[in-house]
């Protein structure tokens, strides 16, 4: 039996609608994707423009403690027997907010032991960087100046500690025959740098002190430094 033309045509448009309707779905489908993607970007730019940049991140911490503080009084004793100040010598900073330092010494019949510590803080400044970049950047440049001290025995050596970076390096010298021992340590915590020296010497040919004293000692006080900077600003 043969079917008339305009039954065929009827039933050649029935067959096509559902194609014609999966191709009307995929290009919404599409569309939506295509709005879902530009919104997405949209809000990752607002984000990214609301994020803060790292040259306006705010200072981790604010203020400095009293140089001649930052070490106790027990540490102090045992590394600088007989200090002439116990209290520490301060030294003298217009901004002391942002720098200070403090520096003991004694003679203990004929040990000689001389301890020091600077600290130096840096503000987020439009230009220059935000403040833990400029302390990072100091803190290479005194890792840098420490390990060229004249007499030093090795290399720069990373030290762990209640900080961010920290590195000592052991020096020699002589001075009027004597020789000193010398120990630096150079931390970096947060936005500040502190740079403490412990040196001593055995004078009139008495024994020179063990390094591994000395800097076991720079690091005790290095340590008690740096969590006085954090305790000054909780």
């Amino acid at each position: 039996m043969h079917r008339s033309a305009p039954h065929l045509a009827r039933l050649l448009v029935g067959a096509a609608v559902p194609v014609m309707l999966v191709a009307g779905c995929s290009s919404g489908s599409d569309s939506s994707k295509d709005d879902a993607q530009k919104a997405a970007a949209a809000s990752a730019a607002a984000s990214k423009s609301a994020s803060p940049s790292p040259s306006t991140v705010a200072a981790k911490y604010a203020e400095l403690p009293d140089p001649c503080r930052v070490i106790g009084a027990k540490t102090v004793k045992s590394l600088v027997p007989k200090a002439k100040k116990p209290a520490g010598s301060p030294a003298h900073s217009a901004e002391r907010d942002e720098r200070g330092g403090c520096s003991w010494n004694g003679l203990d019949g004929y040990q000689y032991r001389w301890l020091d510590v600077s600290l130096q803080r840096y503000d987020t400044v439009a230009g220059l960087g935000s403040a833990e970049e400029q302390a990072k950047e100091r803190y290479a440049e005194q890792v840098a100046e420490a390990g060229r001290v004249k007499g030093a025995k090795s290399a720069p050596v990373a030290v762990d500690g209640v900080w961010d970076a920290g590195t000592a390096v052991t020096s020699t010298a002589k001075k009027d025959k004597e020789e000193y021992r010398d120990v630096t340590v150079v931390a970096r915590t947060g936005n500040a740098v502190l740079v403490l020296t412990y040196n001593g010497a055995g004078l009139e040919d008495a024994k020179t002190p063990a390094g591994s004293g000395l800097k076991a000692g720079a690091l005790k006080a290095a340590k008690e430094a740096a969590t006085a900077v954090a305790a000054a600003n909780a």
